[in-house]
């Protein structure tokens, strides 16, 4: 037997127990891990030196190889228990469910995570009349506001349904930066400017006057970079802000996106391709170290001695998204921010942690961060990228209002 349905005690190695791991690996992918075919394969050598004889066993061999960070033990907790079939905690999924008011933040999260998994398993299994029964139960906790609860909620605790559904939203979103005079003329019969070029190739056509012709400057938006973490962190964030970078990319021009991780990736001229799934597929093959550390110090050092006057000419507007985590403690970081600060117009930084009511900048490298950015914004919803909108439309505010802002907020 093969599937979900198959007892730990037949899942033999002689039997079908690789295909049973793969489809276990799937359902994690589908809720939202990030497990690919060599922790599948990895997980199948694991089981085969453990043995089956204890299901304890056999549940740590998997946990070791799949789980690599700590909030993802309660997500394959769930999906373990219920995919080889433990009827208790399928009962208490169940529960979970089922609207409820006031719940405190641990239930919360198990919430979250346990609809991101029965959305999970519906999509992996087959179409029986059971899971028909529960998906109509599933979709009946969302029918109150769907819109507003969309807008509202957070990118980490969305299913895969939602996320979809937001991600149209983004394709839809418009980023209406302010437009800013540059050095460059145009003709205008107001200007403030007398154009002597003009004038005077107007006089040889007339005999009796000169006739002066004005200039006023050109009005054009910044550039705009982004440099987006993409370590484990921000994995769910990043993916979501990649539609946004994409959506951007397509709607105006001079966009150059920058993704780290432990390393500096430019990914500009796969965005700029219009179908957005064959961008991220692109992006995909190309960047490496996905879902991995964060070295924020050593990636602002490479794009500023290798991008920086590439792409910062003419006052950029420069979006850092990141939570701040630093693997390396912050080390370097200071210059480097610094250095970024002063190359560019404005350097808004979009940090999903401030959504927390009780966020505080401890870190070093929030702490090294904080004094050089003009906003300190938190990005984790749609509605916290509609307020960025608005806040890019808007002039921007003076550098030493900001720096006071973030003084008080340290």
């Amino acid at each position: 037997m093969s599937g979900p349905d198959t007892p730990l005690e037949q899942a033999r190695p002689d039997g079908r127990l690789a295909e049973n791991i793969m489809h276990f690996a799937r359902v994690l992918r589908a809720a939202g891990m990030p497990v690919g075919p060599g922790k599948v394969l990895d997980a199948v050598r694991a089981v085969e030196t453990v043995g089956l004889d204890k299901r304890q066993d056999f549940y740590w061999a998997l946990f070791s190889v799949l789980v690599n960070r700590q909030d993802q033990r309660l997500l394959f907790d769930q999906a373990f228990h219920i995919f080889w079939r433990n009827p208790k905690v399928l009962e208490r999924m169940m529960e979970v469910l089922l609207p409820r008011l006031n719940l405190p933040e641990d239930e919360q999260q198990q919430e979250q995570m346990s609809r991101r998994l029965a959305e999970a398993l519906n999509k992996d299994g087959g179409d029986s009349e059971e899971q028909r029964e529960e998906e109509i139960e599933f979709d009946a906790s969302f029918t109150y506001s769907e819109r507003e609860l969309l807008q509202e909620m957070d990118f980490e605790a969305m299913s895969a349904e939602e996320v979809a559904k937001a991600r149209e939203v983004i394709q839809r979103l418009r980023l209406p930066i302010m437009e800013v005079p540059t050095r460059r003329q145009k003709p205008d019969p107001r200007g403030p400017f007398v154009d002597m070029r003009a004038s005077l190739r107007a006089a040889l056509r007339s005999s009796d006057s000169i006739p002066l012709r004005h200039r006023s400057r050109r009005h054009r938006h910044p550039p705009l970079v982004v440099l987006c973490d993409i370590s484990g962190s921000m994995s769910r964030y990043s993916r979501m802000f990649l539609h946004f970078m994409h959506a951007i990319t397509n709607d105006r021009d001079r966009v150059h996106t920058f993704v780290f991780g432990t390393r500096l990736t430019n990914i500009t001229r796969y965005l700029r391709q219009k179908d957005v799934d064959v961008a991220l597929t692109q992006i995909a093959e190309t960047v490496q170290d996905w879902s991995g550390g964060t070295r924020i110090g050593t990636c602002l050092k490479d794009f500023n001695a290798h991008w920086s006057r590439r792409v910062m000419g003419q006052g950029p507007v420069v979006l850092m998204i990141s939570d701040g985590l630093d693997r390396d403690a912050g080390e370097g970081l200071t210059r480097e921010i610094e250095r970024l600060h002063k190359s560019c117009r404005r350097l808004i930084w979009l940090n999903p942690l401030l959504r927390y009511e009780g966020f505080q900048p401890k870190s070093r490298g929030v702490k090294a961060m904080l004094p050089h950015v003009d906003e300190f914004r938190t990005v984790h919803n749609l509605n916290s990228l509609a307020d960025l909108a608005e806040s890019l439309a808007r002039p921007a505010p003076r550098r030493e209002e900001a720096r006071g802002m973030f003084t008080e907020a340290a």
